[in-house]
């Protein structure tokens, strides 16, 4: 098979987050450079690969809200990252097979992946675009194929805006991609925050490594939070990410971490 040019271009000498996130969660589709990257960042900051696997499960637990709650069966997944177990459209067409998601990455690797493992049940649809976050007009363009946006659809951003400063207007970004959506869609977030001491030195040292191509900007609660604005926030409303409506357990309320999570209600 032929090389597209974007399937072409990754550079396996420059660590990518997508593939250290991979090797996080037990993947195995990444570089000898993602994984030295992951390490030195797990040395410095053991607790980020904790964090890896909460966002994972919060992942799990925002879809079956959306599915189950809400009713949204549309899924636009901005940042996917590399297939590992229970990507969106597997948990979404495990409880409905109708659901419709379309994936959105800019790593090469990502997408040849995706395009070979992230197939969708018959009833249902999946599709994958190549573009990046900063570009929301391309981004709505290419899903409007598979999505449906006269109904609503549940706009997943799960640790992509950390990798956008404020410089490029991040605010500005979400509002574009919610402005077409229906009411009743949903927008999911969780990023990085600045709460932990331990962590913001990791991050220091993460967007001064030569290796690591993208910086990644920690950002307090409260900014998070103001992605939100003008949505209507799900209870528990924007908390540590594990604290989003955890499973119960016989441990009680799991430890909160330096990464937080909400979900709004477009009105």
């Amino acid at each position: 098979m032929t090389s597209s040019p974007s399937e072409s271009k990754h550079d396996p000498s420059v660590a990518h987050s997508a593939r250290v996130w991979n090797y996080w969660l037990g993947g195995k589709d990444n570089y000898k450079i993602d994984r030295l990257l992951a390490q030195e960042l797990a040395d410095a900051f053991p607790g980020i690969v904790d964090i890896a696997r909460q966002v994972r499960h919060f992942l799990f637990r925002a879809i079956r809200y959306l599915v189950v709650e809400a009713g949204v069966r549309q899924f636009l997944d901005i940042g996917t990252g590399l297939p590992t177990a229970n990507n969106t459209h597997e948990i979404a067409q495990g409880m409905v097979p109708q659901a419709r998601i379309v994936y959105v990455d800019n790593d090469p690797l990502v997408l040849v992946h995706a395009r070979a493992l992230l197939t969708s049940c018959p009833e249902g649809a999946t599709d994958y675009v190549d573009a990046d976050v900063h570009d929301p007009d391309m981004i709505l363009r290419e899903a409007a194929r598979t999505l449906d946006f006269t109904q609503p659809i549940g706009l997943m951003m799960l640790g992509i805006l950390g990798y956008v400063p404020y410089s490029d207007n991040p605010q500005a970004i979400v509002s574009r991609l919610l402005d077409p959506l229906p009411s009743g869609s949903h927008l999911v977030i969780n990023d990085g925050t600045d709460t932990d001491p331990v962590c913001v030195e990791a991050m220091q040292a993460y967007n001064q490594n030569p290796d690591n191509a993208t910086p990644y900007h920690l950002r307090s609660p409260g900014q998070i939070a103001s992605f939100f604005d003008g949505l209507e926030l799900v209870e528990p409303g924007v908390v540590s990410t594990s604290r989003w409506r955890p499973e119960p357990n016989a441990w009680g309320e799991p430890a909160e971490i330096p990464d937080y999570a909400g979900v709004g209600r477009k009105p």
